[in-house]
């Protein structure tokens, strides 16, 4: 495709070019060299070389240079360059390294990728095909580590987690917050992550790579940067359990409504009748527990831990939302005075104003046990019967 044409094409998706370059005077000229060669918006942000960079970049009086007066690290210098292109009214930004391993005439590949996406907010990373490029080891090793943490952070299947050409959709993540201590290379796995969290579409489009040992020089800390690495992921994975699945099922829940929810994510759910059954009695059973704030938490590990069916345990773990826990503490305390024989005689108008939970505290709890196990058994066995039976009429039909 013509050069002339990209230039134009990225004009009208208002997107630039941005670079971190920190002390790679030996490769920066060509690179920014060859991405004039597409546009003319680069965004070039000094991070406190202390080489010839500052001498290079007088060479470009026109293009827009944001020098620091140290080095904070790769992260800081992509938050300041994002934050600087939105200011510019860019809504898109291309980086890449400096260091020579990317060549600017991928380019093209990124700007299709974005037109040819019905999706416009996508964060597109260049694959460097790291199991099979001729690439350094620590690199490879880091991808690697990368990659595996990803997938158990996000779920998302990536090959490529750390390349650092990428198109960024600058502008929908302006609204995100990102942690201050990102600094370094690290902030390149939150943008991935915190960007899907918030609906962002991540794709791959193939690039080249060169790791030329004379020319490269890498600041990549293998020891460092991936204990950083971990402990971030570490803090995501927990993030992801405790609220990013819930959130995403109760928004999942609550869009489809209840009668649409049983009919595609329950009835047409293609788990055996044995697995549903079993998620039910699960929800059911943590639902109506006197486990209060903790019940979605707590469902959701054991749903996990035994393998059942997280969307089905979860929707009927809320059998005692709010507005139902008068009335599931009023049939916990009916039930535990039949258990133990005692004489309560609370009924729901006063379980709703004026509950003394202390005084019948083992009542209630005898009562939400025998409750919550019967109701689980109960209710498993009917809907394993009933999707046993449903699934041989589909069978059959």
């Amino acid at each position: 495709m013509p050069e002339e044409t990209i230039q134009s094409k990225m004009k009208q998706l208002k997107c630039c070019v941005i670079i971190p370059t920190y002390n790679n005077d030996k490769t920066l000229k060509r690179v920014i060299d060859g991405i004039l060669k597409y546009t003319r918006d680069i965004i070039v942000v000094n991070d406190g070389s202390t080489d010839r960079t500052l001498t290079i970049l007088g060479e470009y009086p026109n293009v827009e240079q944001i020098h620091k007066p140290e080095n904070t690290g790769k992260g800081t210098a992509l938050k300041q360059g994002f934050k600087y292109a939105v200011s510019l009214g860019f809504d898109y930004a291309i980086t890449l390294d400096t260091d020579g391993q990317h060549f600017p005439k991928d380019i093209p590949y990124f700007v299709d990728a974005l037109i040819a996406s019905d999706n416009r907010n996508i964060l597109i990373i260049g694959d460097r095909n790291m199991n099979e490029a001729d690439v350094f080891a620590k690199s490879a090793k880091g991808n690697r580590v990368s990659t595996f943490w990803m997938y158990a952070a996000t779920g998302l299947r990536l090959n490529d987690s750390q390349s650092g050409f990428r198109l960024y959709p600058i502008k929908k993540m302006d609204t995100i917050r990102f942690m201050k201590s990102t600094k370094k290379f690290e902030f390149e796995i939150e943008a991935i992550v915190k960007s899907y969290w918030a609906g962002t579409e991540i794709k791959h489009v193939p690039i080249n790579v060169l790791y030329d040992p004379e020319e490269r020089v890498s600041h990549f800390r293998p020891f460092l940067d991936i204990s950083r690495m971990v402990v971030l992921y570490t803090w995501f994975l927990l993030v992801r359990l405790f609220y990013i699945t819930p959130r995403n099922l109760f928004r999942r829940y609550k869009k489809k409504g209840i009668k649409r929810f049983l009919v595609e994510d329950v009835f047409k759910n293609q788990d055996p009748p044995k697995k549903k059954a079993l998620s039910i009695a699960l929800g059911i059973f943590i639902g109506l527990s006197p486990l209060w704030g903790f019940h979605t938490i707590i469902v959701l590990f054991l749903a996990v831990l035994f393998r059942l069916n997280k969307v089905i345990a979860f929707a009927f773990s809320n059998i005692s939302i709010a507005p139902l826990i008068p009335f599931v503490i009023f049939l916990d305390v009916r039930v535990g005075d039949l258990v133990l024989g005692t004489n309560v005689n609370y009924s729901l108008e006063t379980i709703k104003e004026n509950f003394d939970v202390a005084q019948h505290l083992k009542t209630y709890l005898v009562g939400s046990l025998v409750l919550s196990s019967g109701s689980a058994i109960l209710l498993g066995l009917l809907s394993y019967l009933l999707f046993s039976i449903v699934n041989k009429k589909t069978a059959n039909g």
